[in-house]
């Protein structure tokens, strides 16, 4: 996975300076742009050089409902929600900044006559970074950073066996670093000391040593050797690239690259999670957005359809929705 991590690396990278260069030289269009009702994250129109507060956000509700009646090519009607909402309030005075995000999401879906909602997304993700000026774009910072889920997740339609719940995982990250504020769209925050502490609060997934908690080691007898941890703390280096842009009219692109290296265990193999998200503006109260999430976890090992369970693989998500929206 060490190739596979460098290889992710230096596309994302690529990937950024790509869009960067290729949209420069439509800068004075886009900063107009940034202005108008298609921004990602409409900002409000008050005099920030006084009140010092930007704030925003974007609420969204998708939905799609299938249904069949004597389909003679088959198939299950199906019926799915899902709804997400990503919120900012940032502060900046003089030399001081502190940016402060919410982003949450939850889908469900119904398939035939199955009475069990399966998941289709779950996500909660609150994070806030403090910086004083340090030299021009350059900022001495410190992030904090928590993700967790709403609701119990389960390895299969019938929800028979529990594989994940509300803070099982959560992850939290505490960083002290530097934050370059490249321009309005791209920042980079690199951080030398970190701590990352993963959080399994479920006794059944922690026993198991879930998510890279310590699991409970017994003997033949099933005395207890090892008891089961709920924390595992980490220390080590970590990377956060942010790219938002509008990079046509109506349409809006923003990703989040986050990278993690353990100093004491395999400092070699990099943590990851990169999100991505385009909103497609139909008119005022419609949009289509498209979303992705990749993580690779080498402490997260992988249920095969099988039955079988690997070792860590790269995770990806994506979810295409056309509903309502609407922006503040």
């Amino acid at each position: 996975m060490k190739n596979t991590s460098y290889k992710l690396i230096i596309f994302a990278l690529f990937f950024l300076f790509f869009i960067n260069k290729n949209i420069a030289q439509d800068a004075k269009t886009d900063a107009a742009t940034l202005q108008s009702e298609t921004s990602t994250l409409k900002t409000t129109a008050i005099d920030t050089t006084v009140h010092h507060w930007k704030k925003g956000g974007i609420v969204t509700l998708n939905g799609q409902e299938v249904s069949l009646n004597n389909w003679a090519a088959g198939g299950q009607g199906a019926l799915s929600v899902g709804g997400q909402v990503n919120t900012f309030f940032n502060y900046h005075k003089n030399n001081i900044i502190w940016n402060n995000s919410i982003n949450l999401a939850y889908g469900v879906i119904k398939q035939g006559s199955s009475k069990y909602w399966l998941k289709t997304d779950d996500r909660i993700q609150l994070t806030s970074k403090v910086g004083k000026k340090a030299f021009e774009k350059a900022y001495y910072s410190i992030l904090g950073d928590f993700k967790t889920q709403f609701a119990p997740g389960y390895n299969n339609a019938v929800q028979s066996v529990r594989i994940s719940n509300f803070m099982a995982p959560a992850y939290s990250i505490l960083a002290l670093g530097m934050d370059f504020e490249v321009d309005s769209n791209l920042s980079f925050f690199v951080s030398p000391a970190t701590s990352r502490i993963t959080i399994v609060d479920d006794d059944s997934l922690a026993k198991i040593g879930s998510y890279g908690v310590q699991a409970q080691v017994t003997d033949a007898n099933g005395n207890i050797i090892t008891p089961y941890k709920k924390i595992r703390s980490q220390v080590g280096g970590y990377v956060k690239i942010q790219y938002r842009r509008n990079i046509m009219q109506n349409v809006s692109l923003g990703t989040a690259l986050e990278l993690f290296s353990d100093y004491v265990h395999n400092p070699d193999v990099l943590y990851v999670n990169w999100t991505t998200f385009f909103v497609m503006k139909v008119n005022k109260y419609i949009s289509a957005t498209f979303n992705t999430q990749l993580i690779y976890d080498p402490a997260v090992k992988i249920k095969q359809t099988d039955g079988t369970i690997v070792g860590p693989r790269v995770q990806f998500k994506q979810i295409l929705g056309v509903g309502f929206a609407y922006k503040f």
